[in-house]
């Protein structure tokens, strides 16, 4: 009788951020001290039930430091065994503090009890696993800022077959709605506040959401369109986002991904539904690039 092996337990899902401030010529890293493990390591932690990986970033920097922050270009995973049988995942990312950075007014915890602004050649020492001190080294190899594009396809909307009306004005199914909202954390932890919308309903209902927390408008635009898509035009709009400063979000259609891509000098990718594809760029060169999915509750 053949041995039987197992199902694979999935691996433990965290998040984390290495938070990096420009002070007296040089770089210094946030690191944060847990007295369950008397350890020196980047603030980072476990996935609550649903939540996205970035908005897990974010909100573990937030709770472990104070700090309020937007991702920057992703970094390497890490991957290790912990209790029995499992292992945990952790993806990083670079980040930059939104608003005060300064950390007095942290107080400490059972979880945190020492929070600090240290100077990455000091941080490479402090640092208690050789897995943080391979990140941090990634990190140091480019602390420059850079800039998001994320590049949006719209929620689930009402079937094509099914609308009998000016395809312009076809809604989001509640799917759709329900897709729209959870977009708000994951553009709210790249901090974008530039939103480019094609003129039709189903792309201007999926930025809804997110418009309504940040207090912004939607920047429409016919050239985004199925109907209208002009070429040209979109080439002027995403040069003009990939040479500013401000993170930005373009939403538009399936068959209007591929020259968004092509603009950007990026291979063609498709997308589901409320799907992103997240280019981080400076000064018109596209650094690094995210695909995430992006799914309710």
């Amino acid at each position: 009788m053949p041995w039987t092996r197992p199902e694979p337990t999935p691996d433990i899902i965290a998040a984390g951020a290495v938070v990096v401030r420009k002070r007296n010529g040089g770089y210094e890293v946030v690191l944060v001290h847990r007295p369950r493990y008397d350890d020196w390591s980047m603030p980072k932690g476990k996935l609550d039930p649903g939540e996205h990986v970035t908005a897990c970033a974010v909100r573990e920097v937030r709770e472990e430091t104070g700090l309020r922050v937007r991702l920057g270009v992703p970094l390497a995973d890490q991957r290790y065994r912990v209790a029995g049988l499992r292992r945990k995942t952790v993806h990083y990312w670079m980040a930059r503090v939104r608003g005060d950075d300064d950390l007095s007014g942290y107080k400490p915890n059972h979880e945190v009890d020492a929070v600090e602004w240290v100077p990455f050649d000091d941080a490479l020492h402090r640092l208690t696993y050789r897995r943080d001190r391979a990140v941090l080294a990634e990190a140091r190899a480019d602390l420059r800022r850079s800039q998001v594009l994320v590049v949006l396809r719209h929620a689930h909307a009402y079937p094509r077959k099914k609308w009998d009306r000016d395809d312009r004005l076809r809604p989001l199914l509640d799917e759709g709605h329900a897709q729209a909202a959870a977009l708000v954390p994951v553009l709210q932890a790249y901090g974008v506040s530039d939103l480019l919308s094609s003129t039709s309903t189903r792309c201007l209902q999926t930025l809804e959401p997110y418009a309504s927390a940040a207090g912004l408008e939607v920047v429409r635009d016919p050239a985004l369109s199925e109907e209208d898509v002009d070429a040209a035009r979109i080439a002027e709009l995403l040069g003009a986002r990939t040479a500013g400063a401000r993170a930005s979000v373009v939403c538009s259609h399936r068959p209007v991904l591929p020259l968004l891509f092509e603009t950007l000098g990026l291979e063609p990718r498709r997308l589901e539904p409320s799907a992103m594809v997240v280019v981080h760029h400076r000064g018109g060169e596209v650094l690094a690039r995210e695909a995430w999915p992006v799914t309710p509750e």
